[in-house]
């Protein structure tokens, strides 16, 4: 593969990351603010992403986060805040083309993987199963560019 292709999936790969990290950011940001403010909060936020508010998954959503505690909803928003820092510092090690930052994709996003299948095998959807493809796929990409570059750490 011609070498400005492999840099255009690096990039590809480091905006998928960065595109994970602000859904999560989204998402911190969303619970941190509906703690201690159960009231109006979770509507104020449907009003701000133009969702219908009498839609199916909306009303599924608001159901689901309306059951959360606020200790929940500290935890939700601070893990979403530590794993978006994971996937910005992954990102950007890509964009810059740094072989730790393949390395650090790689054994982040295998980690990963194993509760990706279980979620898939207690809640069954064509979305999780794609996703735990493309991170297959990245990570097979990854060992491949890592071996072929002899920048594996355990290359021999």
């Amino acid at each position: 593969m011609p070498r400005h292709q492999r840099d255009l999936l690096i990039r590809l790969i480091a905006l998928l990351k960065l595109g994970k990290a602000l859904v999560l950011i989204t998402v911190a940001v969303g619970a941190l603010s509906l703690l201690h403010r159960h009231d109006g909060a979770l509507g104020d936020w449907i009003d701000a992403l133009v969702f219908d508010p009498h839609g199916k998954y909306v009303h599924e959503l608001v159901t689901r986060i309306s059951l959360l505690d606020d200790h929940a909803l500290a935890v939700i928003g601070i893990g979403g805040f530590l794993y978006a820092a994971v996937f910005v510092i992954e990102g950007i090690g890509l964009m810059l083309r740094r072989m730790w930052a393949e390395v650090l994709t790689v054994i982040v996003t295998i980690s990963f993987i194993p509760l990706e299948i279980y979620e898939l095998v207690e809640h069954r959807s064509a979305a999780k199963a794609a996703v735990i493809g493309v991170n297959v796929l990245v990570v097979l990409y990854l060992l491949r560019r890592l071996h072929r570059e002899k920048h594996w750490p355990f290359h021999k």
